[in-house]
C-alpha cells in the first residue's frame, strides 16, 4: 500500500471513530451528536441520493428522512456488522428507492424501514438513565437558544416522532421551509453543544 493509499485509510478509520462515537452519544440522548454526524455524513449521503433521483430537492429531502431515520433507530446500529458510513449509505439507498416507486412513495417513504440492522433495544440501566437526565437539561438549555419556529419544528420531529410531512401538517407551512428549520437548528445546537461535549463524545 502506497503512502497516499493509507492516509486515506487512516484517514477514514479516524472518520470511523468519530461517527461511532456520535452514535454512542445519541444513543445517550444527545442531539447534538445527530447535528455533528449530520455535519460530517450529510455531503455524502446527498450525493448518493442525487445519483439514484437526479433530482436535487428529492434528494435533500431523503437527506433529511435519512437522519430522522437514524435518530429513531440509533440503538438498532450494530458496530460488528458493518460501518457507520455502509449504514448510512444502506439507509439513504432504502430511501431514495423507496421514493422512485410510483404515487405510493409518499407513504412507504413515512413507513420505517425494515432492514436486517434491527434488534432489540437494550433496557436502559440506571447509570445511562441518569447520563440521558443530565443530557437531557444541557438539551434544553440549547434549545432555548433557537429560535421558536426551529425549535417547534425539532421538536415535533425528533421528540415527537413525526415524519418532515406530518411536520409541515402540523404547523401550516411548506415543507421546504420546515426542511431547513431542521437543518438550521441542527447546525446551530452543534454550535452550542459541541464545544462543552467533544471530549464525552469521541
Amino acid at each position: 500500500m502506497n503512502g497516499s493509499a493509507q492516509a486515506s485509510s487512516g484517514s477514514m478509520a479516524q472518520h470511523e471513530i468519530r461517527w461511532r462515537g456520535y452514535l454512542d452519544g445519541m444513543q445517550s440522548g444527545q442531539t447534538e451528536s445527530l447535528a455533528q454526524l449530520y455535519d460530517e455524513t450529510s455531503s455524502m449521503t446527498y450525493a448518493l441520493a442525487l445519483r439514484v433521483l437526479s433530482n436535487q430537492a428529492d434528494a435533500e429531502e431523503v437527506v433529511l428522512d435519512v437522519y430522522q431515520q437514524v435518530w429513531n433507530s440509533r440503538h438498532n446500529f450494530d458496530a460488528t456488522r458493518g460501518t457507520v458510513r455502509a449504514w448510512l449509505c444502506m439507509l439513504t439507498r432504502s430511501r431514495a428507492i423507496d421514493r422512485l416507486r410510483g404515487s405510493g412513495a409518499r407513504q412507504r417513504r413515512e413507513m420505517p424501514i425494515e432492514d436486517d440492522w434491527q434488534i432489540p433495544s437494550p433496557r436502559a440501566v440506571p447509570e445511562a438513565e441518569s447520563i440521558f437526565r443530565e443530557e437531557r437539561k444541557l438539551v434544553q438549555k440549547a434549545l432555548e437558544t433557537l429560535s421558536p419556529p426551529e425549535r417547534e419544528a425539532i421538536e415535533l420531529a425528533f421528540f415527537k416522532g413525526m415524519t418532515h410531512v406530518e411536520v409541515a401538517e402540523t404547523l401550516g407551512a411548506p415543507l421546504g421551509t420546515i426542511k431547513t428549520r431542521i437543518r438550521v437548528g441542527l447546525r446551530k445546537l452543534r454550535d452550542v453543544l459541541a464545544p462543552g461535549s467533544a471530549e464525552t463524545i469521541i
